[in-house]
């Protein structure tokens, strides 16, 4: 199978841990409703950290490996994965720490009014007065609501940290890459 370029692909989790005497790997999921990690098909799994100095995008994407997922479930908070190919507990702790990425085709359609945050990171952020609040550098989970680190992308330094609610998100327009909150620039 051709792997898809990195761009393409979503990191989702990371392998924890084997799991049993089968060759499961326990996943630790980076959202705490992984739908996608439990519905998907295909996975890509990558041993070389995600921020390695030094290594170019093909030394990356070439250490990219396909697997079928035989079977996804949710097990005390972690994600347990059968994979086809890996078929005992010594080749599934050979995967430990490998990055878990999923091609954004096998992502499940968003309802209205819902987003990928993926999809937001980079996007432009204005407040209703038409100021420049600068771009989504991420976006993290506090528990109650998602939070969005607001900045500036290419230093990743941050100005603001903004409650991603619906009281403070006025328009999320994914097609221009524009958001819009009801938010000041000195606060």
């Amino acid at each position: 199978m051709s792997s898809p370029s990195l761009a393409d692909l979503i990191e989702l989790g990371a392998v924890q841990d084997a799991q049993g005497l089968q060759g499961q790997i326990k996943v630790r999921p980076h959202s705490s409703d992984p739908v996608t990690l439990l519905s998907s098909k295909k996975i890509y799994l990558s041993l070389i950290p995600r921020r390695s100095e030094g290594l170019a995008a093909i030394d990356v994407q070439s250490s990219l490996r396909t697997y079928k997922v035989k079977q996804a479930k949710m097990h005390s908070g972690t994600v347990v994965i059968a994979l086809e190919g890996v078929t005992d507990r010594d080749q599934a702790e050979l995967l430990k720490g490998a990055r878990i990425l999923v091609g954004r085709e096998g992502f499940p359609k968003t309802e209205s009014d819902s987003y990928y945050w993926v999809d937001l990171i980079g996007c432009k952020v204005i407040n209703l007065q038409g100021e420049s609040l600068g771009e989504i550098i991420e976006i993290s989970d506090n528990g109650a609501h998602g939070v969005i680190a607001i900045g500036n992308l290419d230093t990743k330094v941050v100005n603001q940290l903004v409650p991603f609610v619906k009281e403070i998100v006025q328009n999320v327009d994914l097609p221009n890459k524009l958001i819009t909150l009801d938010w000041q620039a000195d606060w």
